[in-house]
């Protein structure tokens, strides 16, 4: 398995279960940050069973813990899933900054460093990734928009959050899209 990108503030790894604790606490404390738009495990017990069905299916649903570099604490975290090979090679992310870490820029760094791992043939060496974000999710259209993801349209009643079926917005990005690295 190939290393996992480092950036100057923060860096990847695997999530596992040894994160239960510090993942759910991060989770509890951000509950009001995350509310509407997408929905935690708040217990061990919760953090254990999702992690049961990453670790389920390991080519197609990838967690990625984004860490920061100066303490090493869960600063967020970018999921890789319903990953597809063959001719497709596309995956799906889903990802939050928790409360303590947001607005200093570390998921604009995060989403660089997971795009370009999933891009990277020695890496996942997928050629296309789309996030569904609800359209009242504003920094986080904010946050796709500005790395150059284009928008593809509407999706009407996709997923169940909030106990509603919502809409969400698809944007994208391909290999052919991917910005300059910056030096």
């Amino acid at each position: 398995m190939p290393e996992l990108p480092r950036g100057p503030r923060v860096h990847l790894r695997r999530r596992t279960a040894d994160d239960a604790a510090e993942f759910t606490a991060a989770v509890v404390a951000s509950a009001e940050f995350h509310h509407p738009w997408t929905e935690h495990p708040h217990d061990v017990a919760g953090y254990l069973d999702r992690q049961r069905g990453f670790d389920a299916e390991p080519d197609r649903r990838i967690p990625y813990l984004v860490c920061d570099n100066a303490d090493g604490s869960i600063a967020g975290y970018v999921n890789v899933q319903n990953i597809v090979r063959y001719a497709f090679r596309n995956g799906t992310l889903g990802y939050a900054a928790f409360v303590h870490a947001a607005g200093k820029g570390l998921m604009s760094e995060a989403l660089d460093l997971v795009v370009r791992h999933c891009f990277d043939p020695d890496g996942l060496d997928l050629h296309r990734l789309e996030a569904n974000i609800r359209p009242d999710n504003a920094p986080s259209i904010a946050l796709v928009e500005r790395y150059g993801f284009r928008y593809e349209g509407l999706s009407p009643h996709f997923l169940f959050l909030d106990n509603a079926w919502r809409d969400h917005e698809r944007w994208a990005i391909t290999t052919e899209m991917l910005p300059p690295a910056a030096d």
